[in-house]
C-alpha cells in the first residue's frame, strides 16, 4: 500500500511547490480553515468555489468536458490550479476535450444526488468512516502496488496460461470462415476461431476489422492516442535538501514547464529504494508536453535535472536514471466517448469482442474488470449456441 500517513500533494505555484490544503479530496475542499488560509487559490477564487453550494445541478444527463464541468461548479481558478493537473494528469488528457462521464462519473452522481460537490464529498467521507471494516481490518488504501514491482503480475499469470499460446506472433488479417473467423498470422500460419477478443490498441484493431466490421473499424479509428514518458532518477538521500514530505508535485499547464509531474516514489511506497537513498519519477509527454517525446535521452536528462534544480533545489548528480517511453500508448477519452464505444460494440459481428484501456477505464483494475466481463460474455455466447469453444 501507499504510505498514507505521508500522503500530501504539492502543486507548483509560481515556480515553487505549495502543499494542497488539508481536507481537499481530489478537487473538493471539505475543511474550511485550511482551505481559507491557503495562498494556492485567490480570495475571489475561493468565493467562486464556495458557490458550488448554491449552483443548481445540471438538469440533463448529457456529457460535457471536464473543463466545462469544473468551471460550472467551481470556477476557472479551481480548474487551473487543482482539477487540470490532478484529474487530467491521470489521463494525460486536455481538460477541454476530456469526457466527464467517461473519466469521473462519480462527480456527476454527487452533483445529481446532493446538488453540490462539497456536500456530496462530505457525505461520501462520512459514509466511508461509518462503514464497518470487514473482520475489523483497516480499509484498503486508494493505491496499491506489488512489493517487488508490477512485473510480478505477469510472472504470476504466465504459468497459468493454457491452450495454444503463440508469443511474438502477429495477426496480419481477419476473414470470415466456415468456423467463424480465420486469422492469417505473421509466421505464415492460419488459425480458425469461433470467437475473437481484440485486447489491442484501437489503431491496431481498426485495420484488422476493416473487412468484417467496417463501421466498427471506422469508429475505432476515431479514438485518439497520445505518447507519454517517464524518467526515474536515484539519489543519495543526504544529497537532497528537500524533505520530500509527500507523494509529489503536480504541475498546472499554466506554469508552462516541460514536465507534467514529479512523484517522490520512495516516499509514496516502501521497498522502492534502500535506506539512505531516494527515488524520484518525472512524467513528460502526453497532451501537455508532446515535444518532449522527440527529445534524445541526453536532452531529456538535462531538461529534467534543470527542472528538479529549479523546483526542488536538487543539484546532485543522480546515481543512475532510467527513461521509459510509451509511443501512442494512452487513449484519449474525448467528450462523447462512452457513446462512441457503445456504437462500436453495437457494430461488431457476433463472436467478436473488444476490451482494454481504450474503452471503459485505463487503469489496471479497470482493465481487469473489463477482461472479466468480456470473458463472461464470450462464455455466455458460446454456451447459448451449443458451442464447445
Amino acid at each position: 500500500p501507499t504510505n498514507d500517513h505521508k500522503r500530501k500533494t504539492f502543486v507548483l505555484h509560481s515556480g515553487r511547490p505549495m502543499a494542497m490544503p488539508d481536507g481537499v479530496l481530489l478537487i473538493v475542499p471539505t475543511k474550511f480553515t485550511p482551505f481559507a488560509l491557503t495562498p494556492l487559490i485567490s480570495p475571489l477564487g475561493k468565493l467562486r468555489m464556495g458557490l458550488d453550494l448554491l449552483i443548481p445541478a445540471k438538469a440533463d444527463d448529457s456529457d460535457e468536458t471536464l473543463a466545462d464541468f469544473i468551471q460550472r461548479r467551481l470556477g476557472r481558478e479551481a480548474l487551473d490550479k487543482i482539477a487540470e493537473p490532478l484529474l487530467s494528469g491521470i489521463y494525460n488528457a486536455e481538460a477541454e476535450k476530456q469526457s466527464m462521464l467517461a473519466t469521473f462519473p462519480r462527480f456527476r452522481e454527487m452533483e445529481k444526488q446532493h446538488g453540490s460537490l462539497m456536500r456530496g464529498m462530505l457525505a461520501s467521507r462520512q459514509a466511508r468512516m461509518a462503514a464497518p471494516s470487514p473482520n475489523g481490518s483497516k480499509p484498503l488504501p486508494m493505491f496499491m502496488s506489488l512489493a517487488s514491482g508490477m512485473e510480478r503480475l505477469i510472472d504470476a499469470l504466465r504459468p497459468r496460461l493454457t491452450g495454444d499460446c503463440r508469443l511474438k506472433t502477429g495477426v496480419q488479417s481477419i476473414h470470415r470462415s466456415a468456423e467463424g473467423y480465420r486469422l492469417e498470422l505473421s509466421d505464415g500460419a492460419a488459425l480458425d476461431a469461433g470467437a475473437l477478443v481484440l485486447a489491442v490498441p484501437t489503431y491496431i484493431a481498426a485495420p484488422l476489422l476493416a473487412e468484417i466490421a467496417p463501421d466498427a473499424a471506422a469508429g475505432l479509428g476515431r479514438i485518439r492516442y497520445v505518447s507519454t514518458g517517464t524518467i526515474s532518477l536515484a539519489y543519495k538521500r543526504d544529497e537532497i535538501s528537500h524533505p520530500l514530505d509527500g507523494f509529489g508535485v503536480v504541475i498546472p499547464r499554466s506554469e508552462n514547464r516541460p514536465i507534467n509531474a514529479i512523484t517522490w516514489t520512495s516516499t509514496k511506497f516502501d521497498r522502492r529504494a534502500p535506506s539512505g537513498y531516494a527515488l524520484l519519477r518525472v512524467f513528460f509527454g502526453g497532451s501537455r508536453s508532446p515535444q518532449m517525446m522527440e527529445r534524445s535521452d541526453g536532452e531529456i536528462e538535462r531538461i529534467v535535472r534543470d527542472e528538479l534544480r529549479a523546483i526542488l533545489d536538487i543539484d546532485a548528480q543522480p546515481l543512475f536514471h532510467r527513461i521509459f517511453r510509451w509511443q501512442n500508448a494512452t487513449p484519449q477519452y474525448d467528450i462523447g466517448h462512452l457513446e462512441r464505444v457503445a456504437a462500436i460494440e453495437a457494430a461488431l459481428p457476433a463472436g467478436v469482442y473488444i476490451t482494454g484501456s481504450p474503452y471503459r477505464g485505463i487503469g489496471i483494475p479497470d482493465c481487469i474488470h473489463q477482461a472479466q466481463q468480456t470473458a463472461e460474455n464470450v462464455l455466455r455466447s458460446a454456451y447459448s449456441v451449443g458451442s464447445d469453444v
